[in-house]
């Protein structure tokens, strides 16, 4: 007997319990199950504090978007119940995963709860657990140079689906290890490239290895990304550039030089061609004088002709002008 007072004593204190805790809550909310295939009806219902009260459901997908938004109302028990969907085939606007359905009561000070579903191509065979699969993806150059820009992109999927969301709370205590132990903050230095990618531009002021920590939390889940890039002091870009331009400088030298070569020749053949017309031109010379030389012993053997035919006509033209003489001294 005292057993069963002890025990009715329990169930009317937890009872009790139970109501206060009801009374205090402005809202509850369900869904009739917790995972569901195509063509289920998702039925919301619940119960609000007070009567006739304003009940915003909304459904999201798991990249974070509204996909089904409802305003009702809670009749005079405070009870509602809503079809929110009938849940399509999956395509890349529904794609299966976890969903969220939130309920907000705009005159409770936007008092909300929020369900976890999921949306599976299997609600009875296999038992699906209600969990978000939250994954980051970073991408940053594997070697940079110091004090010069570089981007590291960060990408953040739910269930596969692109995340958008203010980075600054999207990604908030994400930072970076420098090479001296030190951390840097990038909670505010993202930039939204598209939804669910973002982006940072950091400068490194020292040489060693840079760890990139990406922290995203959505919907109340938390995943971890991180990327390492080791910082020269002068990047691989730069190397490979001053490489081609000393292999372009080694071609132009190159060139000059057969340039250089092909003139020598040109000009080694130039001077024994000089060298030859000038044997030549001094051959042709030495005959010429050689000529000359004959020319002038035939004009002194000429000349000894000429001066011995002469000889005799001077005799004659003397002996007749000495006999002119006589003969006109004889006639005087």
């Amino acid at each position: 007997m005292k057993l069963l007072v002890a025990g009715l004593t329990l169930l009317v204190v937890s009872s009790m319990i139970s109501q206060a805790c009801a009374v205090s809550i402005p809202m509850q909310l369900y869904t009739d199950s917790q995972v569901y295939s195509e063509g289920q009806p998702l039925l919301v219902y619940g119960k609000t504090a007070d009567a006739n009260e304003t009940v915003i459901l909304r459904l999201f997908a798991p990249d974070g978007t509204i996909k089904q938004f409802n305003q009702i109302s809670s009749d005079a028990q405070g009870n509602f119940n809503q079809i929110l969907i009938r849940w399509p085939n999956a395509t890349t606007n529904y794609p299966y995963g976890t969903y969220s359905v939130e309920g907000i009561l705009p005159k409770e000070q936007g008092y909300s709860q929020k369900v976890d579903i999921k949306f599976a191509s299997s609600s009875t065979v296999i038992p699906v657990p209600i969990q978000r699969n939250v994954l980051v993806s970073v991408y940053a150059p594997q070697t940079a140079a110091v004090n010069q820009t570089f981007r590291v992109f960060v990408q953040v999927t739910s269930d596969g689906e692109l995340v958008a969301g203010d980075p600054s709370k999207l990604l908030a205590t994400s930072h970076v290890h420098e090479p001296d132990g030190s951390v840097v903050d990038l909670t505010n230095s993202f930039t939204t490239l598209h939804q669910g990618l973002y982006y940072v531009d950091f400068t490194p002021s020292q040489e060693g290895t840079y760890v990139f920590h990406i922290i995203a939390l959505s919907q109340g889940t938390e995943a971890n990304g991180s990327v390492a890039t080791l910082v020269l002091k002068q990047s691989i870009e730069g190397i490979s550039n001053q490489l081609i331009q000393l292999n372009t400088a080694l071609s132009s030298t190159a060139s000059e030089l057969d340039k250089m070569k092909s003139e020598v020749q040109t000009f080694g053949y130039v001077l024994n061609s000089s060298q030859h017309s000038i044997a030549t031109a001094n051959e042709n010379m030495n005959k010429t004088v050689t000529s000359m030389s004959d020319s002038v012993k035939n004009i002194e053997s000429a000349s000894g002709q000429i001066n011995s035919l002469l000889l005799p006509f001077s005799a004659l033209i003397a002996v007749m002008i000495a006999l002119q003489l006589a003969i006109l001294a004889r006639r005087r």
